[in-house]
This record gives C-alpha cells, structure tokens and sequence, in this order.
C-alpha cells in the first residue's frame, strides 16, 4: 500500500481527467457537471490521502468514484426536478455491464487516440477523417489532395497502427461489436 505523491498525483490527474470527463459525461450528459465530478474525486483522494495497492487499484477506484459520483447527481433532486430522468435509464446505467462497456469505451478511445497520435500529421489527419465516416473523395477534398495520396497515406497509417494495437484488438472487437 502506498500512498501518492504530489507528483504522481498531479501525473494521474494530467494523464486521466479527460478520459474521466468523458466517461461521467456518458452518465450525466453535462461536461461541466462531468468536469465537477471529476475534481470532486480527485480533491477527495488527495485531501482523504487514499492508499493505493497499484496503479491498477487506483484506475479501478477513480473509475468506480466517478460513476457512483455521476449516479449520485443523477438521483439528486436538483436533477430530478430538472429532468425528470427515467427510471428505467437509471437503472440501465446502475448496471455492472452500462460501467465496464463504458470504461473499456473510454480507455481504448483513449488509445486509439494515442495511436493515431504517433502517426506523422498527414496520416493522422487521413485516418482521423476516415474514423468520421469520410469518404476517400471526401477526404481528399477536405485536404486538397489527390485521392491516391489519400489511398497511399491510409496504407501507410494502417501499416503503422496495426503493430501499435494489436495487444488491443479484444477491446476494439468489443468497441465495435
């Protein structure tokens, strides 16, 4: 067990804010609310001085904070008089598989994103189009180039990202199931 440093600490927020953002907005619909929630966690693992076993323990309770934290302000009567959130919702949401399908949504997105990230920046503009469902005429359009430069840089993308994600291909068939 061990406790984080200011360091780690400040490690863990930069690196996983955003993917928790996202994730509690899948519950609450509201990026700011998501954005609260968030710090809300955070604030209370360093004021409570939480220990830790691993890295993997901590990813496991921030993720499991933030939902419980987004479902309470889902239940909450500020958000109920408001919304008028339905029951059944709620109840899809509370759910064990709602939580997982959700954090493995988040955390190969995350990935992905990294992958992509890596690529050189014409690649990565061609595949980040493609991922939006654009065409090979769309893309060239967009980019003002020819369509076999669009075809070539794909080829190149794809060859790249294929060693980079293939421990991930579970996740992503499960992603896209």
């Amino acid at each position: 067990m061990y406790k984080l440093t200011l360091k780690e600490y400040e490690g863990l927020f930069n690196k996983l804010y955003t993917s928790l953002c996202l994730f509690s907005n899948k519950y609450v619909t509201d990026l700011e609310a998501s954005k609260d929630i968030v710090q809300d966690v955070f604030v209370k693992v360093w004021e409570d001085k939480i220990e830790f076993k691993d890295d993997h323990a901590i990813k496991s309770y921030l993720y499991t904070s933030v939902k419980n934290k987004s479902l309470d302000y889902l239940k909450s009567k500020r958000y109920k008089s408001t919304d008028h959130f339905a029951t059944n919702e709620m109840e899809k949401m509370e759910k064990r598989s709602f939580f997982l399908r959700e954090v493995v949504i988040i955390e190969t997105s995350t990935i992905i994103d990294k992958a992509i990230n890596s690529l050189p920046r014409k690649c990565a503009q061609i595949i980040r189009l493609s991922i939006k469902e654009f065409t090979n005429i769309q893309i060239a359009e967009e980019l003002g180039i020819s369509i076999n430069t669009v075809k070539t840089q794909k080829k190149i993308a794809y060859k790249k990202l294929k060693p980079l994600l293939k421990d991930y291909f579970i996740l992503i068939a499960f992603i896209f199931d």
